[in-house]
């Protein structure tokens, strides 16, 4: 019997022909991805590498990380103050989808971004990239056609983004299987995941072409499950959420205590000089967004005692609310990934029964899940970070008693009150 009642689904010359915009968002959004990550390399080893030999010091002389994150933080608040674009939206305010900045913003984006990472500050690439791809392909995409809502450009654009962030398109597939049903296209879900897989496929695969970088690392295998391990496993992603939980509720205090200064100049400046002294106590492995740190710190774990690791969660995640408060532009997944890593070793470090992978994959799931209220990426970046597919289904069950714990906690993400109408200045 025909079920007349199925609902309409889109063609397949529809869906390749919307292909089409679909792999080029997703190749450009990485080609974006890696010049931005090329550029801020060559910045970052000129500002640590070579400039400090040239003074006798080195990337961990005091001083030195004192001076560039000082400089950088004044750079940027110089930017975001003086310079046309104003570096775009206060990345601590937006969402990974939101809507996407005017185009005359885009270039000092790019260079409050490249200034962030090249001079140590604690956030990563996502929030600058996605604002600068999404306004890129509605600008483009947009005006070739007007058959393509700019909801559905910008969900491409980011897809791709996070495809080339993370080497692959699964994370992008995961994070969407929710959203995309308030796009208004008919079919099954697979029918609405076809265009955000095309361009996070699309993504990964020149990222990886291009000599990206892959968030994928292995651990010791953690062997043969055994019911203690739900228990560990359960209170390692308990704490790491609570740390991202309490980063969160002081995370718009800061934000309001620096940005009621008024001038970037001031604030970012000062943020700078914070990020520097927490970089002193932490040392280099606390700087920067944190991907290579996390690489650092699994492939040599026995390297570090506990109270080292200790340190750098710490450090780490007071680094992060101070960058993501004062004005600088980035993202928090990364900063967030090392500080589950650091925890997670340190989680091991403290109880050597526990097996490493497990420690690691909680660490990192407990405060992903926290800053970003999203259960499939805090799983596929716990086990990206351990490599061990037999963790998976402890993590699928850990998940939810730690869900419960964070779905009504704040979010790593600051919302401005609405201010009245007559108090409030025109936007454009």
């Amino acid at each position: 019997m025909t079920d007349t009642t199925a609902a309409p689904r889109l063609s397949v010359r529809t869906l390749v022909l919307m292909a089409v915009p679909a792999l080029l968002i997703g190749i450009g959004s990485a080609v974006v991805l890696r010049a931005l990550d090329l550029v801020s390399e060559q910045l970052m080893h000129f500002l640590w590498d070579w400039l400090p030999g040239q003074f006798g010091a080195d990337e961990s002389t005091p001083w030195w990380i004192f001076l560039i994150l000082t400089l950088t933080g004044a750079a940027v608040g110089a930017i975001v103050w003086l310079v046309p674009g104003h570096g775009g939206p206060d990345s601590a305010t937006t969402e990974l989808g939101g809507p996407p900045p005017k185009l005359g913003a885009v270039p000092t984006i790019l260079l409050v971004a490249i200034l962030g990472l090249a001079g140590g500050v604690s956030l990563g690439p996502e929030n600058p990239t996605i604002a600068v791809n999404s306004a890129l392909a509605v600008a483009v995409f947009g005006r070739l056609s007007t058959k393509i809502p700019p909801a559905l450009l910008v969900m491409l654009a980011v897809s791709g983004t996070i495809g080339a962030l993370f080497g692959t398109p699964v994370a992008a597939a995961l994070i969407f299987t929710g959203t995309v049903g308030a796009l208004a296209l008919p079919g099954s879900l697979w029918d609405k995941l076809f265009l955000p897989l095309a361009a996070a496929g699309a993504g990964a695969v020149t990222m990886l072409l291009l000599g990206g970088e892959s968030i994928s690392f292995t651990l010791e295998p953690m062997g043969a499950i055994q019911p203690i391990y739900l228990l560990q496993g359960f209170l390692i992603a308990a704490v790491s959420a609570i740390l991202g939980i309490v980063a969160a509720f002081l995370f718009p205090y800061l934000h309001k205590a620096f940005h009621a200064l008024r001038n970037p100049i001031i604030f970012t400046t000062i943020g700078g000089m914070i990020l520097g002294v927490l970089g002193i106590i932490g040392g280099p492995i606390t700087l920067f967004k944190g991907l290579e740190q996390t690489a650092e710190l699994l492939e040599h774990p026995e390297d570090y005692s506990a109270s080292q690791l200790a340190l750098f969660t710490g450090v780490k995640i007071v680094a992060l609310l101070i960058a993501a408060s004062a004005g600088f532009r980035g993202g928090r997944i990364f900063p967030a990934v090392f500080v589950g890593t650091a925890f997670g070793l340190l989680a091991f470090a403290l109880f050597p029964g526990i097996p490493i992978s497990l420690a690691v994959a909680c660490g990192v799931m407990g405060i992903t899940l926290a800053a970003t209220k999203d259960g499939w990426i805090g799983i596929f970046v716990g086990i990206a970070l351990c490599g061990d597919i037999t963790v998976l289904p402890l993590l699928c069950l850990i998940i939810l008693p730690v869900w419960l714990i964070v779905t009504k906690a704040p979010e790593l993400t600051v919302h401005p009150p609405e201010k009245a109408p007559a108090a409030a200045p025109a936007k454009a």
